[in-house]
C-alpha cells in the first residue's frame, strides 16, 4: 500500500524517557500545608487511554495531559501472539484470540479503574488480514466492553510517526521511521523541514505531519519468523535469506525517491521502533536488565547495529532466551526484527538509528488530547458546567 501526502514540538510530545521521568505517586502534603504549585486544570488531571493490539502485543497507556505533552500513570505490555499461525491458516487461532482476550480483560480493568474520559483501542494487521478478524473483534466488546477499531496502514503508519516526534534531530533534514510490528513493517519518509512538526497542541493532527512517502508491507518479526524457521541453529545464510527477503518488496517502492538525495548527502537518520529494536539495543548496552530509561532514545550507528545482530547469530535460542533484554518470548522474533531493519539500512543507508520505545500509543494518545483540546466548550443555560464526554 502506497501513499505521497500533500520538530520536535516540546508542548506536545514527552522527551525521551532517560530525559524527563515523571511518576503520579508524590509525597503526602501535611493539611494546610501550601504546595507551592499551581492548581491543575481538569484538562491536565483527566485520564485518557490508548490501547495496541498488534499481531505480537497487546499495549496499553493511561496518561493526563501536561505542559510538554502527557504524564503515564498507568502503562501494561503483554506478548499475545494474535497473529500466530496466520500466515498460513488465514485465520486468528483459538488459543491466540483466547491470549490476546485475557490480555484485554486486564486493560479493561485498568481503564476503568482509572475513569479515562476518552478511550482509542485499535488492533493492525493480524486483525486486518484474518478472516474471523470483524468476529474477534466484536467477541472483545461483548466480553470486555472495549470497542477496538481495525485501523488502516495508513493511519498506523501516521501514529507511530507522531508518537515518535520527540525523537527526530530536527538539525537533520529527513527521517525514515521503521515501525516493525509482528505482522507488518511501516516506513515513513518525513520532511524535518517541512510544516506540521511545530503545531501547537489544539492544532495537532496526524493526518498533517510531513509524511512525503508511506509504505506499508505485510511482514513483520512473526511472519518473517513463521516463513523462514531458524532450525537447529542460526546462520548467516538464513539470516541473509531473511534480509533479501524485505528487501525485495521496498526496493521497488517509487514515491519515497525524491528523498533519496538527503540521504546520500547523511542529512537524514533512521528512527526505529518495536520490540525486536528495542530488543537489540538493549543488548549492545549490555544491560543485565531492560530499562527504557536508557533505551529510549538511544542512538546507535550503523556499525552498532551490525554488531548486535552478529551476537545474537551466534546464539542458540536457548541463549537468545537467557539474555535479559530478550527473553523466552522473543527469542526466535528478535533476529526476524534485525533481518528487517538491517534491509532497510542497506537500501536507504544512514549512519545513525534512533531507538524508541514509543510509537502508536503515543501517537493516538496526542491525537485523543488534541482533539478533546479543539472540541466547543458547550454550556448549559444559566452558566451550568459543559457537559461531560464519554469516552
Amino acid at each position: 500500500m502506497l501513499w505521497s501526502t500533500r520538530n520536535e514540538a516540546s508542548q506536545l510530545f514527552a522527551a525521551p524517557a532517560r530525559q524527563v521521568v515523571r511518576t503520579m505517586s508524590e509525597a503526602p502534603r501535611a493539611p494546610g500545608a501550601p504546595s507551592g504549585r499551581r492548581r491543575r486544570s481538569p484538562e491536565e488531571t483527566s485520564c485518557y487511554a490508548a490501547l495496541d493490539l498488534g499481531t505480537n502485543n497487546c499495549r496499553l497507556l493511561v496518561a493526563t495531559p501536561s505542559p510538554r505533552g502527557f504524564r503515564v500513570v498507568e502503562a501494561y505490555s503483554r506478548i499475545v501472539r494474535l497473529g500466530e499461525g496466520l500466515s498460513q491458516s488465514g485465520q486468528l487461532s483459538d488459543a491466540a484470540m483466547e491470549r490476546s482476550l485475557a490480555a484485554l480483560k486486564v486493560c479493561a480493568e485498568k481503564i476503568r479503574r482509572r475513569k479515562a474520559i476518552r478511550v482509542k483501542a485499535v488492533a493492525t494487521q493480524a486483525c486486518r488480514g484474518a478472516t474471523n478478524g470483524p468476529d474477534f473483534v466484536r467477541r472483545v466488546h461483548e466480553e470486555t466492553g472495549l470497542k477496538l477499531q481495525i485501523i488502516s496502514p495508513r493511519e498506523e503508519a501516521q501514529l507511530s510517526v507522531a508518537g515518535c516526534m520527540s525523537l527526530f534531530d530536527r538539525q537533520q533534514d529527513a527521517a525514515l521511521v521503521v515501525d516493525v510490528g509482528g505482522g507488518s513493517t511501516e516506513l515513513s519518509w518525513v520532511d524535518l523541514k517541512g510544516g506540521g512538526l511545530d503545531a501547537k497542541p489544539r492544532q495537532f493532527a496526524a493526518w498533517k505531519l510531513p509524511i512525503k512517502a508511506w509504505l506499508s508491507i505485510p511482514v513483520g518479526v512473526v511472519t518473517l519468523a513463521e516463513r523462514f524457521p531458524e532450525g537447529e541453529q542460526a546462520n548467516p545464510v538464513w539470516f541473509r535469506a531473511m534480509v533479501d527477503d524485505v528487501k525485495a518488496r521496498i526496493e521497488t517502492f517509487p514515491h519515497a525517491e525524491p528523498m533519496r538525495k538527503v540521504f546520500a548527502e547523511g542529512r537524514a537518520h533512521l528512527v526505529g521502533t518495536s520490540g525486536a529494536i528495542t530488543s537489540l539495543a538493549g543488548l549492545h548496552l549490555g544491560l543485565a536488565r531492560y530499562d527504557r530509561n536508557v533505551v529510549d532514545g538511544l542512538w546507535m550507528n550503523r556499525t552498532d547495529c551490525d554488531a548486535a545482530a552478529d551476537r545474537l547469530l551466534a546464539l542458540t535460542s536457548p541463549e537468545r532466551a537467557a539474555e535479559p533484554c530478550i527473553g523466552a518470548d522473543r527469542a526466535d522474533l528478535v533476529l526476524a526484527g534485525a533481518a528487517i531493519l538491517q534491509a532497510v539500512q542497506e537500501l536507504w543507508p544512514c549512519s545513525r538509528v534512533r531507538v524508541a520505545d514509543r510509537g502508536l500509543r503515543e501517537g493516538l494518545l496526542l491525537s485523543l488530547m488534541s482533539d478533546q483540546q479543539r472540541r466547543p466548550r458547550r454550556r448549559r443555560r444559566g452558566g451550568a458546567s459543559k457537559k461531560s464526554e464519554a469516552a
